[in-house]
């Protein structure tokens, strides 16, 4: 999708279920790491194209990188100003590494090496059927967590020659560098694999923001911000102004020092699931008071939408009921979808909810005592509904929510 926004764009193939191969090496020369476990009755396009990987150079991650800073060594002295975006998957599953990477963290392993996580929450028992994963035992857990650990140093060694690309141009004293993600993942936090439909815990939500800008030394800053902020940064960097409503505050006092604070919420969840709130006090998630209903899914992309991921959990196309509406607080075209209870839903949000949650983030960091119900509670709720109000959200969220 990014690559019809910007002036040129570059595309690696090969990441998980990218189909990039259809058959596999028929020199069985393979991936140069140990053979990987797939998981039972599950084909993932990544165990096809991993045949073809022959080197470090050709894993799909370093690839990436390698593009990024042949990108900077050839063309960004050429224009007067610009934007690099690096879209890098990794660190994410599969978690498979080429030597030495595969071995540095646990080198006592026997057998494929376990690089697709499972996907379980401890609160609700394993499934049934097919697509059923269970958690790991204590060793399978530590080979996972170690070839997670392999994955974030592979990919770190290779962001680092992006990084060398801007020594050698003495481009520090020119360049601001954003570093973010789009979430974190689970490792056996909260009795959590994967990124199961569960409530977003501060494991998964509370991602790294590093941040390098020209004349300001380094430091830490203990800001709220969310990954809708980098985008309004960016239009104060370049001095543009967006053509519709979004939601971002620029970070721009925050990093000259001119303020403190930038946002006193910030709204976060996975799409059919909880809504969180998160103020420098709580976390708070709110899920549905009956039926995961209604609801409504507004896209003007639903040609893009994953469908073919997995057969076995096909999302629902639009139907008659949709509608043409228009994207809160703007003019931005989108079919709105209605489901109710009874539809078939897409894959996430089939999931069933174990109530409220709500964390105080000071007194109980790792969320470990859920305060629903209290006092705590029962304030974030109503900043919930405010910051709903602010964002002009769905008039069927709050009834979902019981908002009403």
């Amino acid at each position: 999708m990014h690559h019809t926004e910007v002036t040129g764009w570059w595309y690696e193939r090969g990441h998980e279920d990218d189909p990039w191969r259809t058959v596999e090496d028929p020199s069985a020369v393979g991936a140069p790491s140990l053979p990987a476990a797939r998981p039972a009755a599950i084909h993932r396009h990544y165990d096809t194209s991993r045949s073809w990987l022959r080197t470090e150079d050709d894993f799909p991650g370093p690839r990436t990188m390698q593009a990024a800073a042949r990108w900077l060594r050839d063309t960004a002295g050429r224009h007067d100003r610009s934007l690099l975006f690096v879209d890098e998957f990794d660190p994410h599953e599969p978690f498979d590494t080429p030597e030495p990477w595969a071995s540095r963290y646990d080198d006592s392993w026997e057998g494929p090496r376990l690089i697709w996580p499972p996907y379980v929450r401890a609160s609700r028992p394993p499934g049934k059927g097919p697509l059923a994963q269970t958690p790991p035992d204590e060793r399978e857990a530590r080979q996972l967590r170690a070839n997670y650990g392999a994955k974030v140093s592979m990919i770190d060694h290779w962001f680092g020659r992006v990084l060398d690309e801007l020594d050698a141009r003495h481009a520090w004293d020119d360049t601001v560098v954003i570093v973010t993600t789009d979430h974190g993942h689970y490792l056996g936090e909260h009795g959590n694999w994967g990124k199961p439909a569960s409530p977003v815990f501060g494991t998964l939500g509370h991602i790294p923001l590093l941040v390098s800008w020209p004349g300001v030394a380094a430091r830490d800053v203990d800001a709220l911000t969310t990954s809708v902020d980098v985008f309004a940064t960016l239009t104060e960097v370049f001095g543009v102004t967006p053509e519709h409503r979004t939601h971002g505050r620029s970070l721009v006092p925050l990093v000259d020092g001119s303020a403190t604070s930038v946002r006193d919420w910030v709204l976060t969840g996975v799409w059919g699931r909880e809504v969180h709130v998160v103020t420098d006090a709580v976390r708070d998630a709110a899920a549905p008071v009956g039926d995961n209903a209604p609801l409504s899914m507004w896209s003007n992309r639903w040609s893009t939408m994953p469908v073919h991921a997995f057969p076995q959990l096909r999302l629902p196309r639009p139907d008659g009921r949709a509608v043409l509406a228009r994207m809160p607080g703007s003019d931005v075209p989108v079919i709105r979808q209605p489901f109710v209870a009874g539809d078939l839903l897409p894959f996430w949000a089939a999931s069933g909810f174990e109530g409220n949650h709500c964390y105080d983030r000071r007194e109980d960091p790792v969320e470990a005592r859920n305060a629903a119900g209290g006092r705590l509670e029962a304030d974030a709720r109503e900043r919930l509904r405010a910051a709903l109000v602010e964002v002009e959200a769905p008039d069927d969220q709050f009834v979902r929510l019981g908002l009403v």
